[in-house]
């Protein structure tokens, strides 16, 4: 099912895995051997750069009635999806809430926050609900004071939250029905609404695990926030350098890393063969073949990390310093894998909403050939920008004789992510 599994079938692409896999390990070769001669300062300032925007653009951005307009969208259209959820046809041919959920968020989110910025935590549904329940309790009592959250907990959470929706996209056995998604949006509000009023708002910041995605994203935006608040025009570098070395930042983007590979690889005849003849069932098959991609995809990483640790000398926090590497990676990955599905079914799901009876079945945007190339360009794009963040890194933490030989672990970590990406679109 489409909805279900991304792009679906990528396979025979007209691009010869040869001219692939060596064009790959070039850019990434020749992108490191030049930054190790050339690149030997650190570039990137985080979020102490960038070009302020004009204060009248700001105040408009930040004005209580635009915060209120995209609040009360966020609302709407949360309650418009419940609706089509629970009275529209258990069907999703004809039900645009699967759609909604499986292509408008979950991949529409890319785009959005690559533009826009974290544009979830202002469109946020719950965060709404909250504050609507918090002034509904706060009558005629006192003020209680959230919990402080604890130090270590980071973005474990958001993590975990990825891995459970992961799951039921891609694993269980019916991700677009209507009892399917009912659950799972009652756990979701549930858990989250009763954590926030614990912890108070700032749980949604790394609690919530699609205000956690779309933020991360948003580290490759051109706009951003300097530090002392001011919205700058910058290098998107700067804003991926900036990205926070938090508990858990490194599970949260091996399970968007893990769960997309899985996504490619679960479309396999021999992986379908497989678990359709498990004698442990379909279900439980599928969900080891998903814990299996991500515990993979993280266990390369720390071995990694404990390579260059040994390479370039101690270090403090060796597995966040370079995790923010891998998050240009894993939008090449998303980008290869679920471009088609935003630009044939976002179309459609908008038109079914919208009470569109004649919705016109979806369209490929590109040729084969040119999916092909779209496809390759992003995962190899994605793995050359983040050795250049890698690279930026390593020369601002070492000294300069262990810099670039510290990065060869990294580099033969790209190279693996590389083929294994690049395997699963041309298999």
């Amino acid at each position: 099912m489409i909805l279900a599994h991304g792009i679906g079938s990528q396979h025979d692409l007209p691009i010869s895995p040869f001219y692939a896999f060596s064009g790959a390990f070039a850019a990434l070769f020749v992108s490191f051997l030049a930054l190790g001669l050339l690149w030997s300062t650190s570039r990137f300032r985080g979020d102490r750069s960038g070009l302020a925007l004009p204060v009248g653009l700001q105040r408009a951005v930040d004005a209580p009635v635009t915060r209120t307009t995209l609040r009360m969208l966020g609302l709407a259209a949360a309650l418009a999806f419940v609706l089509h959820l629970v009275l529209g046809p258990d069907d999703p041919d004809r039900n645009p809430a699967p759609g909604a959920v499986y292509v408008l968020l979950w991949v529409g989110l890319v785009p959005a926050s690559l533009l826009l910025g974290p544009v979830w935590r202002l469109l946020n549904p719950l965060r709404s609900l909250h504050r609507l329940l918090t002034r509904a309790r706060r009558r005629g009592r006192p003020d209680p004071r959230p919990h402080p959250l604890p130090p270590r907990l980071g973005q474990w959470p958001a993590a975990a939250g990825l891995l459970a929706f992961t799951w039921l996209e891609l694993v269980s056995p019916e991700p677009a029905a209507r009892t399917s998604l009912l659950i799972a949006l009652l756990v979701h509000v549930v858990v989250q609404l009763a954590l926030a009023a614990r912890y108070g708002e700032r749980w949604f910041a790394d609690g919530d695990p699609f205000e956690a995605y779309s933020t991360l994203l948003a580290r490759l935006s051109p706009f951003g926030r300097r530090a002392d608040g001011r919205l700058v025009l910058r290098n998107p570098f700067h804003g991926l350098d900036a990205t926070p070395e938090r508990p858990g930042l490194v599970a949260t983007v091996c399970v968007l890393l893990g769960s997309t590979a899985y996504d490619g690889f679960s479309d396999s005849p021999s992986w379908i063969n497989a678990i359709q003849t498990s004698p442990l069932g379909r279900t439980f098959t599928a969900t080891l073949g998903l814990l299996g991609a991500v515990t993979l995809v993280a266990a390369l990483y720390c071995l990694c990390a404990a390579a260059t640790r040994l390479l370039s000398g101690p270090h403090p926090a060796p597995l966040t310093a370079f995790a923010h590497s891998l998050v240009p990676i894993a939008l090449g990955y998303l980008v290869a894998h679920y471009f088609s599905l935003l630009v044939t079914e976002g179309p459609r799901t908008v038109s079914m909403a919208l009470g569109t009876d004649n919705a016109p079945d979806p369209l490929p945007p590109l040729g084969p050939g040119a999916l092909a190339v779209l496809q390759v360009t992003a995962v190899v794009a994605g793995h050359v920008l983040g050795v250049i963040a890698a690279h930026d890194r390593s020369v601002r933490l070492f000294p300069p004789a262990r810099a670039v030989v510290g990065q060869l672990p990294l580099l033969a970590l790209m190279i693996t992510y590389t083929i294994g990406g690049l395997a699963l679109l041309l298999n």
